[in-house]
């Protein structure tokens, strides 16, 4: 028997990289996973390669109606969520002086407003003692230039974990943040070759993470191997945020 057999999980961003192997894991743990992306076609893929126990929901998570949409099919078609896997979010980077009101209002729209409902549009379907958790990020800790906007709207995610723990303690609902250093995934393998090796070469084992890595320790937020882990952000970055 899975470790989340018979669980429901719900992912945004679901149709790519980190995500998606954590879906794909979830499934094959015995989970039925519902996914979230943007593009219908990229979706399909994901659908196809987890290969059942899947459904997927085209939307956009800083879009509140689309969060409808997805609840509302999660709703119908298994009627409660078990895991909550709020991980929809991407960054562009600009340095201070060069940053433009669309540029912070889209990043904190879709990673800090965009979890937050993800979250509260989730709870009258969440299971007691389910499992929640954001993806934050190594940046949040870092202070990588050009990427200020991005760290700080991942550390929001950290102030809400500690935050919603106690407001949902009634219900043993943990959350979490789990915060991933550089992972090579379909984004990072776009990076140019020079800052590519950068970032390498700030991993002491010299090579970025997978994203099987990324899903296993999702798998331990999600499950009741992490039964006592509650409100912390667990860094999955390779030692990166440590040195």
């Amino acid at each position: 028997m899975g470790k989340l057999e018979g669980k429901v999980a719900v992912i945004t961003g679901g149709s790519s990289g980190m995500a998606l192997a954590t879906a794909k894991r979830f499934v094959e743990e015995g989970a039925y996973v519902f996914i979230t992306g943007r593009r219908q076609e990229a979706l399909r893929e994901a659908v196809k390669l987890i290969g059942r126990n899947v459904t997927a929901v085209r939307g956009d998570a800083a879009n509140l109606d689309d969060l409808d949409r997805l609840f509302d099919a999660v709703k119908r078609e298994k009627g409660k969520i078990d895991v909550l896997f709020a991980s929809a979010g991407k960054g562009e980077a600009a340095k201070l002086g060069e940053i433009t009101e669309q540029h912070f209002d889209a990043t904190f729209g879709l990673i800090a407003r965009g979890t937050l409902f993800t979250v509260q549009k989730a709870l009258p379907l969440f299971n007691d003692g389910g499992s929640i958790f954001m993806t934050g990020s190594v940046a949040s800790v870092k202070g990588f230039p050009g990427f200020g906007v991005y760290a700080a709207s991942k550390a929001a995610l950290r102030s809400f974990a500690r935050t919603w723990l106690n407001e949902l303690k009634d219900r043993n609902i943990r959350v979490n943040v789990l915060s991933p250093g550089v992972i090579d995934t379909p984004d990072s393998q776009r990076i140019d070759k020079e800052t590519r090796q950068m970032f390498e070469s700030l991993i002491p084992r010299g090579k970025m993470g997978r994203s099987e890595e990324i899903a296993t320790v999702a798998l331990f937020l999600a499950s009741d191997d992490s039964s006592f882990v509650n409100g912390v952000e667990l860094s999955v970055d390779g030692g990166m945020s440590a040195i």
